[in-house]
């Protein structure tokens, strides 16, 4: 497991800025977004279109998620303590108990076999 850092990326930095709708129209329109590990600690990314961003190991804590599509995006190791997550949707292999977990306590989440 990862500390959370500050990554050397013009698109991480416009999320850490809150530039949600700007990272939007300058997010690549295929393959995936690497943020691994990225520290996102108290980020409002409402609106932010997650769909293929690598969040593996990403921290999260009271990050605001309300609403955000996540199920495209990589949660695997990824802390989400005390964020807002109300009527967020997260990848179908993130059980509930994982979520949960990480919401109280910042535990990793891992994703389940299948």
């Amino acid at each position: 497991m990862s500390q959370p850092r500050q990554l050397d990326s013009p698109l991480y930095r416009l999320l850490r800025d809150e530039k949600v709708s700007e990272f939007n129209k300058q997010k690549p329109k295929d393959g995936s977004i690497d943020l691994q590990g990225a520290d996102l600690r108290g980020v409002d990314l409402r609106q932010l279109d997650a769909s293929r961003i690598d969040f593996t190991d990403a921290y999260f804590r009271g990050a605001d998620l309300r609403g955000l599509d996540l199920r495209e995006a990589c949660l695997q190791g990824a802390s989400i303590a005390h964020a807002q997550i109300s009527g967020a949707y997260f990848p179908d292999r993130l059980s509930a108990d994982e979520i949960l977990l990480s919401m109280q306590f910042g535990t990793r989440m891992r994703y389940r076999t299948i």
